[in-house]
C-alpha cells in the first residue's frame, strides 16, 4: 500500500472508532451472561462515568495501536499492532452498549484523546520496535491496574459492567504478555510515570464530559 492507502485507512479507523454506532464486536457482550439490575440515579451517574472512562480508554488503545503499525519497521509486528486494535472493537463496543444501558454518552473529548494518542503511537513506532512493544506492555499493564480499580468502584449490584471489564481485563493481560514475549523491552521509570499521570489527567476530565 502506498502513503495514500494508509492515509485512507486510518481515517475510516479513525470515524469508526470516534462515531457512536459505528463499531460492531466479534465477541458476545459478557454483559449478555448476567441478569440486568435497574441502578438508583446517583449509582447509574457514577457507573456511567466510571463507563465512559474505559471507553475512552479504549479510543485511546486503538489510536495507539494504528499509530504504531503506521510507522512500525518489521511486517510481524505491523501487523501484531493492527490485529491487537481489532480485538480491542469488541471493548469499545461493549463500552458504548452499556453506556446507552446507562442512559449516558460517550466523552465529547473523544477526538482530542484520539489525535493525541495517535500521535503518542507513531512516535513510539518510530522509536524501534522493542520500544513500541514494550510500551504496549506497559500501556496493558497499567490498564489493568486501573480495570482492578474500577471493578472495585462500581455499585456493587452492577453486575453488567463488572462482566464487561472483567473480560477487558483478561483481554489486556494477554496483550501485555504478548507484546513482552515478541520482544518488547522495559520502559524507563519517567516514561511510565509520564504514562501514569496522562492516563489519571484523562480519567479526570472524561468522568464528567
Amino acid at each position: 500500500m502506498n502513503n495514500v492507502d494508509r492515509f485512507i485507512i486510518n481515517l475510516d479507523q479513525a470515524l469508526r472508532t470516534l462515531v457512536p454506532g459505528s463499531t460492531v464486536a466479534s465477541r458476545p457482550n459478557p454483559a449478555a451472561s448476567t441478569e440486568p439490575v435497574e441502578l438508583d440515579a446517583v449509582d447509574s451517574k457514577h457507573a456511567a462515568g466510571l463507563m465512559r472512562i474505559n471507553h475512552t480508554g479504549e479510543v485511546c488503545a486503538q489510536a495507539l495501536y494504528q499509530g504504531q503499525a503506521l510507522t512500525a519497521k518489521l511486517p510481524d509486528v505491523r501487523d501484531s499492532m493492527e490485529q491487537a486494535a481489532m480485538e480491542e472493537v469488541d471493548h469499545l463496543n461493549w463500552c458504548e452498549s452499556r453506556l446507552e444501558e446507562l442512559n449516558s454518552r460517550p466523552s465529547l473529548l473523544n477526538p482530542l484523546w484520539y489525535g493525541m494518542s495517535f500521535g503518542i503511537g507513531a512516535l513510539a513506532g518510530l522509536a524501534g520496535d522493542k520500544w513500541s512493544l514494550g510500551f504496549v506492555a506497559e500501556t496493558e499493564k497499567q490498564v489493568c491496574r486501573h480495570l482492578d480499580d474500577h471493578m472495585a468502584k462500581l455499585p456493587d449490584d452492577d453486575t453488567h459492567s463488572r462482566s464487561i471489564l472483567q473480560q477487558m481485563k483478561i483481554d489486556e493481560g494477554k496483550h501485555a504478555t504478548a507484546a513482552i514475549e515478541a520482544g518488547g523491552t522495559e520502559l524507563p521509570q519517567p516514561v511510565k510515570q509520564a504514562m501514569n499521570l496522562m492516563a489519571e489527567v484523562m480519567k479526570a476530565t472524561v468522568y464528567r464530559i
